[in-house]
């Protein structure tokens, strides 16, 4: 199928690369396909960390229960952290059991237990991914080479934060190997590096694994959507979500937990009414008025924010009179928060950056015509950073940018944003048939993205996969990502800019 003309015309620039995958349960845990990773991905933290901590026993001191819980933590943490316009993240202690290796661990912190695990605690405070990345390996000990390689400008020494660091391997002269007929790995690891994994092969080797898996999820699927609907209309919510990927299992207990408080106190969660409910990393309300629930929290805490929320609602009524205000000033540009492209904020958080900045505007007497601005969109951001037009057409303005700079910069750009803002629109729409397109013609029980995936990117998937005979895709449940893996309940995640055809050498 060749893509349509106005696609080829739309894609006349070539897609931006998204943002890394996030973390998240989707790890490869059966098949011979390449786990492919982007540079210092988060993904590698679970694995690793998941692997490092597997087989713990089920006990009263609930240290898988504690593994789980510093992951979800250690999730929303690198989530934000890859997200633009961030400003600062609060330190977040984490503590992880790991099966111990070493015979004679040398840090006094990390005690070992009877059961062969020890605990690691650390905490996080950097604000570069790979540093982070970094950080968290060599605090729990773990190998950080596979992160070197896939990175050039890692450093070579490790982060002085980190107390206790792996030895350093010895390099062998490429003589000792042609003497001994020991196999080199330096030499194994520069042909898997050459080889390159295909969507047909990776289907080959994962294809029954993912068919397997989903079957075994059917029935926790049907339960998910019966309980979602019975909260939803028991509640009279819009919608109920979750933030981050988290399994079919998992999602059917928060729901349950929620139904528990639901019975307990009806009238209190009816105050929800209309509202949408988001299971997320902390409780509140979100900058765009989503209830969020946090998963760490018990019901006492979720029972005091259904009572808050008149306060919410007054709050939320008085960010909107401030958007209103800012955007008058502004010549009528709508003031926006898409929390994919942003952090998670507070409607608090929000509402503190929204007054900022208007009072910043208010004593400089910016001058923009009227309305002359309407039907452009800007993102107010927490950063120090000069403003800038991002290639979706809405302008990203820092909170403490200013005023005569920002007036220049969104006059100057204001034709290029509608320009874009056109596009985004075209791709959006082409987007959609061929989503549509796809999950017909290789009979797909769903086909989605992650939040990371651009449209243009998905329009360059699809637009492939058209061309492609895959049977082994019937009835599945196809996710475009950044990665080939096969998630916990079946989902398979095939890699955006996928290739096909044999491995290249």
């Amino acid at each position: 199928m060749r893509a349509p003309a106005r696609l080829r015309r739309v894609l006349g620039r070539p897609p931006s690369p998204g943002l890394p995958a996030t973390l998240g349960p989707g790890l490869p845990t059966c098949g011979a396909g390449i786990f492919q990773l982007p540079p210092a991905s988060s993904r590698v933290i679970s694995g690793v960390l998941v692997r490092a901590s597997e087989s713990l026993p089920r006990s009263p001191s609930g240290r898988p229960e504690v593994n789980e819980n510093s992951l979800k933590r250690l999730s929303a943490y690198l989530e934000n952290l890859q997200k633009p316009g961030f400003k600062s993240l609060k330190p977040t202690q984490l503590t992880f059991y790991i099966r111990e290796t070493d015979q004679n661990p040398s840090d006094g912190q990390e005690n070992l237990s009877t059961s062969g695990f020890r605990a690691v605690k650390f905490t996080l405070h950097t604000r570069d991914l790979l540093s982070t990345v970094l950080y968290i390996l060599n605090s729990c000990s773990l190998s950080v080479e596979h992160i070197q390689s896939l990175n050039t400008n890692v450093r070579s020494q490790p982060l002085k934060e980190v107390k206790r660091t792996s030895d350093r391997p010895i390099k062998w002269d490429k003589s000792y190997y042609s003497f001994t007929g020991f196999k080199d790995p330096d030499e194994d690891l520069e042909q898997v590096s050459r080889m390159e994994t295909t969507l047909t092969s990776w289907l080959d080797n994962n294809g029954k694994c993912a068919v397997k898996k989903l079957k075994n999820s059917l029935p926790l699927r049907k339960e998910l959507d019966r309980l979602k609907d019975e909260l939803s209309h028991q509640l009279q919510l819009s919608d109920i979500r979750w933030q981050r990927s988290w399994g079919i299992a998992h999602r059917c207990s928060q729901l349950h937990s929620l139904g528990r408080l639901a019975q307990q106190n009806s009238e209190t969660l009816r105050k929800a009414k209309g509202c949408t409910i988001i299971f997320t990393d902390r409780s509140g309300m979100s900058a765009v008025g989503h209830v969020m629930l946090g998963t760490m929290d018990v019901h006492h805490h979720w029972t005091k924010l259904f009572e808050r929320l008149p306060s919410y609602f007054d709050l939320q009524r008085r960010l909107m009179l401030l958007e209103d205000q800012i955007s008058y000033l502004l010549g009528g540009i709508q003031v926006v928060c898409i929390e994919e492209l942003q952090p998670v904020l507070t409607l608090e958080e929000y509402y503190s950056l929204l007054d900022v900045f208007y009072s910043r505007l208010v004593k400089t007497r910016v001058l923009f015509h009227p309305r002359s601005l309407r039907g452009l969109q800007m993102i107010l951001n927490s950063d120090r950073y000069a403003p800038s037009l991002h290639e979706l057409g809405h302008f990203n303005i820092p909170v403490l940018c200013d005023p005569a700079n920002l007036q220049w910069f969104i006059l100057t750009k204001a034709q290029q944003a509608r320009e874009n803002m056109k596009r985004k629109e075209e791709l959006k729409s082409i987007e959609q048939e061929l989503i549509e397109a796809s999950a017909k013609r290789f009979s797909l029980e769903k086909l989605y993205k992650e939040p990371s995936i651009s449209s243009a990117q998905m329009v360059d998937c699809c637009t492939r996969l058209l061309e492609q005979s895959l049977p082994s895709l019937r009835g599945m449940h196809l996710c475009v990502s950044h990665f080939y893996s096969v998630l916990q309940d079946g989902d398979l995640c095939i890699p955006w800019n996928w290739k096909n055809g044999d491995a290249i050498k």
